[in-house]
């Protein structure tokens, strides 16, 4: 050791162990250290030991007492040499007189001291790091002792360097700052050498390696291509007939209309454009420290066709802040500083075909303290204005990909349905996840787990994976289209379940506990769509059908060391799949394209009726007078190697 304390563990159970420390010099001849018994205490001369008993692991602490001051004159309990403490200890941990453990401790301590002399205004000079390493020996971090395992440590006596002897730190931080690398010629340190190598290996000195001196950069040139950015539109165009899809909404000052969003990296964007007809809920998180109001209310709204309308806003305040604040750093709020801000903020837009008719706003208010974590949720709806029970804009009857899913009761006194998957929260147990709704077009996979004892009966096990799963599915049918009205029934499909097992079938295990077969805990929801028209250009997606199947496991009770009255955990998960289905049955084929699909010059690299492809108008790689003046000379070279090769031109030759 190099400093006043060192510490060490003690691995196992410490109860009834004594631990002492002890001075052991050594003998002058020989350099053997003697074996100390287990009388002694936990204090040796300047030296004090302290113990910190754990679990299965006790931390034991050897600390130094004295002053490592250099001694000035006439100046007592300090170091008269540089060198102030060199001694050897012995750390024993005993049970009675039964030694368990022991530690040997090399004590090499120098002098605290400071620089008392004049500071030179000369600037250190680096070397040139193209050619000469900054530090040789990178492992020598200690100064004016011996690191150990640092040979290349020149403060390391030759029987210092016994101890760690064949223990050297190797590589660059062991002080080979400049090893010859696997291509050079000269190498041998590759183990599997390629059989190119005496060809293409690098001759060169070590002056110039990868890991020192100079490499041939060679000229740069600007690239010419333009930089990857799209140029904002500062000053939109002013509308006058009306929104489309995805348009952005604009003001008064003919500006983009924003309320905070989530961008593609899930961060919340405060200026983010409101998309015509496109919904949406977000949730971000601020502080009072990073709170910032949004674009003031007082705004109008340009309907579509140059005029303007302004917002119908409604504030309401938040008395129970429980689902907004998060978390809660401060420890006394009554001395915190607090200020109202923005809780929620739920935006409705009433619109008519391609104009905005009505917007209305309710704005919930809170107070939120200096410390704590406030979660703001901003919500945007976009209804008809023939619509008295809030459904959607009839404009878009399809679902879009990200939309929710509609389900439905039918024939009950309340049709409203749901469609969820879990969203698990904390420990991810099923009694504390919460759910989110299934999003069109977004295939999902969620579960969470359920305590299971190892007393459960098989069947109420069964029961209640069962009965967890169905409270995903609060429906009987789901919505074809993202307009279906819950008063005709042509406008939904049944959910069509396959139950998990036979309910008359008795599953019997016998006497064995923590062993049920056939647990269904998977929920798998398929659902089929296709694409039945467009709108505005935009493809119309159609549920065509739905449905729900379970997969059985086998749960065993797992056990650690002991079974007991343990808890086991049984994961229970839920899929969602959407499979895109022709809106038409494919046109079968006949008879005559299953034989000769082989010559389909479509699905086929070379076709023989492609032949004389170059010499027909549909080809446009070159000019179609020098396709055909080739194609000519073509056909007379044919032909005259026709003639040539025929038995009369022969015999005509010879004449």
């Amino acid at each position: 050791m190099s400093g006043p304390r060192v510490n060490s563990f003690f691995l196992g159970n410490s109860s009834g162990v004594n631990f002492s420390v002890i001075l052991s010099p050594g003998d002058k001849e020989t350099g053997k250290f003697e074996v100390a018994d287990c009388t002694g205490s936990k204090r040796a001369g300047d030296w004090n030991l302290d113990v910190t008993p754990g679990m299965n692991t006790s931390k034991v602490t050897v600390s130094l007492t004295r002053n490592l001051e250099l001694c000035l004159p006439n100046a007592t309990d300090c170091c008269p040499s540089p060198l102030c403490v060199l001694e050897t200890l012995q750390v024993l941990a005993c049970r009675g007189s039964v030694r368990l453990a022991q530690l040997l401790i090399h004590a090499e301590i120098f002098a605290n001291s400071s620089f008392a002399g004049n500071v030179s205004e000369n600037a250190t000079i680096i070397p040139n790091q193209a050619f000469q390493p900054l530090g040789s020996c990178p492992c020598n971090l200690t100064a004016g002792a011996c690191d150990v395992r640092c040979c290349c440590d020149l403060e390391c006596t030759p029987d210092l360097k016994q101890l760690f002897d064949g223990l050297c730190f190797t590589g660059v931080f062991g002080g080979d700052v400049n090893p010859p690398f696997d291509q050079l010629c000269s190498s041998q340190s590759m183990e599997y050498t390629p059989e190119w190598f005496p060809f293409l290996c690098v001759q060169s000195s070590l002056d110039n390696t990868p890991f020192l001196g100079y490499f041939y950069h060679g000229s740069t040139s600007t690239p010419k291509v333009p930089a990857f950015t799209v140029p904002l539109q500062t000053s939109p165009a002013r509308l006058f007939t009306g929104y489309r899809r995805g348009d952005p909404i604009m003001t008064e000052e003919n500006e983009y209309f924003t309320i905070p969003q989530q961008s593609l990296a899930g961060q919340c964007v405060g200026n983010a454009p409101v998309e015509y007809l496109q919904d949406f809920d977000v949730k971000c998180l601020t502080s009072l420290e990073s709170y910032k109001e949004g674009l003031p209310h007082h705004v109008r709204i340009n309907t579509g066709t140059a005029d303007f309308i302004q917002q119908k806003v409604t504030y309401r305040i938040i008395n129970d802040r429980s689902k907004f604040i998060t978390e809660s750093e401060n420890l006394h709020p009554a001395k915190a500083l607090c200020q109202n801000v923005t809780f929620a903020e739920h935006y409705t837009f009433i619109c008519k075909d391609k104009n905005i008719e009505q917007v209305n706003v309710t704005v919930f208010l809170g107070s939120l303290c200096d410390g704590e974590i406030l979660t703001q949720r901003f919500t945007a709806e976009f209804w008809s204005l023939k619509s008295t029970n809030g459904e959607e804009l009839l404009e878009n009857p399809g679902y879009q990909v990200g939309k929710t899913v509609r389900a439905a009761n039918i024939n009950a006194s309340d049709p409203l349905g749901t469609l969820n998957i879990w969203q698990p929260a904390g420990r991810g147990l099923c009694a504390s996840a919460t759910y989110t709704p299934v999003l069109f077009g977004v295939d999902s996979y969620s579960g969470c787990i359920l305590e299971v004892g190892i007393n459960e009966d098989c069947s109420l096990l069964r029961g209640n994976v069962t009965e967890k799963l169905n409270s995903l599915i609060q429906a009987t049918h789901i919505g074809k289209r993202d307009n279906s009205s819950y008063s005709d029934p042509d406008d939904w499909v049944e959910i069509r379940r396959v139950d998990p097992f036979n309910s008359d079938t008795n599953v019997s295990t016998g006497n064995l506990k923590g062993f049920c077969p056939d647990i269904p805990a998977n929920l798998n929801i398929h659902i089929m769509f296709a694409e039945v028209g467009a709108v505005q250009g935009i493809p119309q997606q159609q549920i065509l059908a739905v449905q729900i199947s379970y997969s059985t496991v086998l749960w065993q009770f797992q056990c650690g060391l002991s079974c007991g009255n343990n808890l086991s955990f049984l994961p229970i998960t839920a899929s969602v799949q959407f499979i895109k289905v022709p809106a038409q049955p494919p046109v079968r084929k006949t008879r005559y394209h299953r034989i000769y699909v082989e010559f389909d010059c479509n699905q086929n690299d070379v076709c023989l009726q492609q032949l004389f492809y170059p010499l027909t108008r549909f080809y446009t790689g070159e000019p179609y007078s020098q396709c055909l003046a080739k194609g000519l000379l073509l056909a007379f070279l044919v032909l005259l190697a026709v003639i040539m090769s025929s038995p009369w031109f022969s015999k005509l030759w010879n004449r």
